[in-house]
């Protein structure tokens, strides 16, 4: 049997915080479909490195280019006055092993605070934009910013749509494929996955892939 869950069923769960389904959809957490965490960075109008750890995105594209689409940026947060105002970022990923800093950005960052420093991270000069990226990050992405687009027009949060510009990827990372894909690699975020028996949101999970095998039979596939 299946559970049918609509908008107008959010009294069947309870808020942690209050406000938390003005922030974010029930939707959100009764769904609770997993996504990457990444860092994204940018420069605070004081020039001061700014680190957000953020998740809500997908990564796609054409012959036109290649895009990050990044749902819930707040319009209240120094990501987004930040982007909004210089129209650039990067993305970072790191693995797991990386939490406790993650975190530690979100402890301690305020207008004067070096968020570099205070998740013990260490930047590195980007390529095409004038924002570090991160020297831990298996991964870097320049992004541009393309769009801007507050989805329910309720002044709360944006998707932001970046172009991809450049990358930065680990050598280790392109020569061994898998480490991309274990617990060196991709870290996931499972946002608070409601319990409707309760009504109760479950602690938020941090997980990473399992590779379960391989498909050689869509190489040279086109799609339709």
């Amino acid at each position: 049997m299946k559970r049918e869950i609509s908008m107008d069923t959010a009294e069947l769960l309870y808020e942690n915080w209050q406000g938390q389904f003005d922030t974010f959809s029930h939707m959100e957490f009764a769904c609770a479909i997993p996504q990457s965490l990444f860092l994204i960075s940018t420069l605070k109008e004081n020039g001061l490195p700014n680190l957000c750890f953020h998740s809500w995105s997908c990564f796609g594209g054409d012959e036109g280019g290649y895009f990050a689409v990044m749902q819930n940026i707040s319009h209240t947060s120094h990501t987004y006055e930040n982007i909004v105002r210089d129209g650039e970022f990067c993305i970072n990923f790191i693995s797991a092993d990386y939490y406790p800093n993650c975190i530690a950005t979100i402890v301690d960052n305020s207008n004067d605070c070096d968020e570099f420093a205070s998740g013990h991270f260490t930047p590195e000069k980007s390529v095409k934009v004038k924002v570090p990226h991160l020297k831990q990050a298996f991964m870097s992405l320049e992004c541009q910013l393309a769009c801007n687009v507050d989805l329910s027009r309720k002044g709360i949060s944006s998707m932001i749509i970046g172009r991809v510009l450049h990358a930065s990827i680990e050598e280790k990372y392109i020569e061994g494929v898998d480490l991309r894909y274990g617990q060196q690699g991709f870290m996931f975020n499972i946002h608070e996955p409601a319990d409707f028996a309760t009504g109760q949101l479950k602690d938020t999970h941090v997980a990473a892939l399992e590779v379960l095998g391989s498909y050689p039979e869509m190489k040279n596939k086109p799609m339709k």
